[in-house]
């Protein structure tokens, strides 16, 4: 359903795809509050549904009183301390990795015009302004790392093992480092937030086309489209966010 306060139209969703058993992607659609999230569980690892969805829950649960820079403080503090919850499960499984529970975040908060992004991992936030559409989040992935540090081409970097590992999640390590981007926001500015899965099989033309629709609820349901057309092996989640 289409939500709408005095700035801000939004649309969510949220999809299991058509390979894997269970949904381990969650978000928070509340533009009333001016605050928005998408977390993807970490693939692989048991109970990253659960890990996701804390992460949501305890983001909406979040005081949305006071100045923009309390109401950022406060979210970065809670991931933190989500962050600290979930690792401890590093010193009492580090025999099974595979025990581990994490998740990535990437969340959009609103007050008036000031906008600021927070992520860790590799889902993502877009604008689409002007009918140009820009990656404002980058990933924390080693592909990505490879491109920084190496100076690999993306299809170089993707051809080396675990391309697709993440160097940074809620959860994965003991000390949380979060990117935090701020911006001011214009009349007819777009944004989405996506999970991998959403993304991966897309093209940035074809994300940039799908977000050109009309409304929140149109975007998002060209979005879908597309990407349930494709193979969907993951999980796929996004919001669309209109001003």
């Amino acid at each position: 359903m289409e939500v709408a306060n005095l700035l801000w139209h939004s649309a969510a969703r949220t999809d299991t795809g058509k390979v894997r058993a269970r949904n381990e992607d969650a978000f928070l659609d509340q533009p009333q509050r001016g605050l928005w999230v998408v977390a993807d569980g970490m693939g692989g690892h048991q109970n990253g549904d659960l890990a996701s969805r804390l992460i949501v829950e305890s983001l909406g649960e979040l005081d949305p009183a006071g100045s923009f820079e309390q109401r950022l403080e406060r979210l970065r503090d809670c991931l933190h301390r989500l962050n600290r919850h979930l690792s401890l499960g590093l010193t009492v499984t580090s025999d099974n990795p595979d025990m581990l529970v994490g998740s990535t975040v990437v969340a959009l908060l609103a007050a008036g015009s000031r906008m600021a992004c927070v992520w860790a991992g590799d889902s993502r936030c877009y604008l689409l302004r002007g009918r140009q559409l820009y990656q404002l989040s980058r990933d924390h992935s080693l592909l990505q790392q490879l491109v920084d540090e190496r100076g690999m081409s993306i299809e170089e970097a993707m051809r080396q093992p675990a391309a697709h590992a993440l160097t940074r999640a809620i959860g994965a390590a003991e000390e949380l480092q979060l990117d935090i981007l701020e911006l001011e926001s214009l009349p007819g500015d777009v944004f989405l937030l996506c999970s991998d899965g959403l993304y991966q099989d897309l093209d940035h033309d074809q994300l940039g086309a799908a977000l050109i629709r009309p409304s929140a609820s149109l975007a998002l349901q060209r979005l879908f489209e597309l990407a349930l057309d494709g193979p969907a092996r993951d999980n796929l989640s996004a919001v669309v966010i209109n001003r």
